[in-house]
């Protein structure tokens, strides 16, 4: 009797030896990814979904060329396999943070999306692009699950087209081109591609002088501005005065995902910005 109970015992240990051997055969580790802005980390997201662990530094609402580098964000980039950054010039603290994190280990993919006077990230055709640069980049890194994360990929690049078409569609209501605007440098390009008439660009507060605003002020009531359009992450009230002296509306834009709430994701921001703009020109 007592050996048929170790033998049952056996056996039975046996079955649960192969089980949790077989469930440690299956299991997969997440990649663990860092981005250095949202912009970025919401196409990994999406690109990756549940095989990626995605840790971003920069806070949406923040300018990347004003940002401290903490020491959690050490510790993520020295947990992690990726670390994918815009190669902007506003990304300075970069290398310092791959130094401190001594991670020899991480790879590291610098985006280097170069975009134009008529275009920046929120546009369509650079999300496009930065979808299929991120996807490379995941698919090196690893190379098991590259079907998936270009299967993820295409699926995106679709929705991204049917946006810019949705979005085609309610601006050409508004005839776009007929509207002289002024808006920060750094929205000139979204909002060139959007199709208004930027008849002058400004920057950060700091670098309106009283000199610059009355240039502002002189070229808005020569050209008949009627909008003023201000970037959050570059200074959300940088257009205030000008926009006070031409009696002219003014709203705030995010080149960010996440910038305002209920914005994290690409189409949602996108959205959100045109949304801003149809409400402003119809005033």
């Amino acid at each position: 009797m007592k050996k048929k109970a170790v033998a049952a015992i056996a056996i039975m240990l046996v079955i649960a030896t192969g089980l949790i051997g077989g469930c440690q055969g299956t299991s997969q580790s997440t990649l663990n990814v860092v981005t250095t802005t949202s912009l970025i980390a919401q196409i990994v997201e999406r690109v990756g979904g549940d095989r990626i662990d995605v840790a971003n530094i920069i806070p949406p609402a923040q300018c990347p060329g004003h940002f401290d580098v903490k020491p959690s964000d050490i510790q993520h980039l020295a947990n992690a396999d990726l670390f994918l950054l815009h190669g902007w010039q506003g990304e300075k603290f970069s290398q310092q943070l791959i130094d401190s994190a001594n991670n020899p280990n991480l790879t590291v993919v610098s985006l280097d999306i170069q975009t134009t006077g008529n275009q920046n990230w929120m546009v369509p055709t650079v999300q496009i692009e930065a979808t299929d640069k991120i996807t490379t980049a995941l698919c090196q890194v690893d190379s098991e699950n590259s079907v998936s994360y270009q299967q993820s990929a295409t699926e995106y690049k679709a929705k991204i087209s049917a946006k810019e078409a949705e979005i085609r569609a309610k601006l050409n209501q508004v005839n776009p081109a007929g509207i002289n605007v002024m808006c920060a440098e750094m929205q000139a390009g979204f909002v060139r591609w959007a199709g208004f008439n930027v008849v002058a660009t400004y920057g950060r507060p700091d670098s309106l002088t009283p000199q610059v605003v009355k240039g502002l002020v002189d070229t808005g009531r020569e050209t008949g501005v009627t909008l003023i359009i201000d970037n959050l992450q570059s200074g959300k009230d940088a257009g205030r005065s000008v926009a006070e002296e031409l009696g002219c509306q003014r709203l705030i834009l995010s080149n960010f995902p996440g910038g305002f709430d209920n914005t994290e994701t690409w189409e949602k921001a996108i959205d959100y910005n045109v949304e801003m703009i149809l409400e402003a020109v119809a005033e």
